[in-house]
C-alpha cells in the first residue's frame, strides 16, 4: 500500500503578504519602469494568483503611486545624505549635481519620466509626483537659501532657481537616457551653469574633484 505525504501549507499574515506584493511591484518598476506594472506581472513576480494581488491591492493606480513614492523616497534620502556630508552650500550644490548625474541612475530616470507621463491618467500618481517634485525643490531651495545667507550665492529668487536647476538636471538625464550617452560628461557644465543661476563665483561649485 502506497502513501503520499502532503507538504504543509504556511498561511502568511496579511501584512507580510501585502509587503511581499509591494516588494514584487517595486522590483518590477526598478527593472522595467512603472509601465510594466500590471496585475499579472506583479502576481507572477510575487508567486501568487492575480486574484490575491487584487485582494491586497484593489487599485493598481494606488499601487503604482505607492511604488513610485517608495523608489523616489529612497533616491532623495540617498541624495540628502550626500548633501549633508558636504562642508558648505557650494560644496553641497556640487555634491548634489555630481550625485544626480553620476550615470548610475537610469532606472530612476525611467521611473521619473514615466511618472510624469502616466500621472495624466492616474490621479493617485499625479499627487505622488507633485509631492516628490515639491520635496526636491525644497531640498535644492534650502541649499541655495543657505548659500545666500552665507554670502556664497547672491540670487534673490532661490525658489525659482531651484526649479531651474532641477529642470536642467532632469532634462539632461532624460536626454542622456534616450540618446544612450553618458550623463557624467555634462556634470561640470551643469555646475558652471548653476553658478550663474545662484550668483556664485565661477569655479566655486566643485564637481569631479
Amino acid at each position: 500500500m502506497s502513501s503520499t505525504t502532503s507538504r504543509p501549507r504556511t498561511r502568511k499574515a496579511p501584512a507580510e503578504r501585502a509587503a511581499e506584493i509591494v516588494a514584487a511591484a517595486t522590483a518590477i518598476a526598478r527593472e522595467h519602469g512603472l509601465s510594466a506594472l500590471t496585475l499579472r506581472a506583479v502576481a507572477e513576480r510575487a508567486g501568487v494568483a492575480p486574484g490575491l494581488v487584487a485582494h491586497y491591492q484593489p487599485s493598481m493606480d494606488d499601487l503604482v503611486a505607492r511604488v513610485y513614492t517608495d523608489l523616489v523616497e529612497e533616491e532623495v534620502r540617498d541624495v540628502e545624505r550626500v548633501v549633508a556630508a558636504a562642508a558648505d552650500p557650494a560644496a553641497q550644490l556640487g555634491a548634489l549635481i555630481e550625485k544626480l548625474m553620476d550615470g548610475a541612475r537610469d532606472e530612476l530616470t525611467v521611473v521619473w519620466v514615466e511618472g510624469w507621463a502616466m500621472a495624466r491618467r492616474n490621479e493617485a500618481l499625479a499627487v505622488a509626483v507633485r509631492g516628490q517634485m515639491q520635496r526636491w525643490q525644497a531640498l535644492v531651495e534650502g541649499i541655495v537659501t543657505d548659500g545666500c545667507r552665507a554670502g556664497a550665492f547672491s540670487t534673490a529668487e532661490p525658489g525659482d532657481v531651484a526649479w531651474e536647476l532641477i529642470g536642467m538636471i532632469d532634462g539632461l538625464n532624460a536626454q542622456s537616457l534616450a540618446r544612450g550617452t553618458d550623463t557624467t560628461r555634462f556634470a561640470l557644465r551643469t555646475a558652471r551653469a548653476a553658478e550663474a543661476l545662484v550668483g556664485a563665483e565661477p569655479g566655486s561649485v566643485p564637481v569631479g574633484a
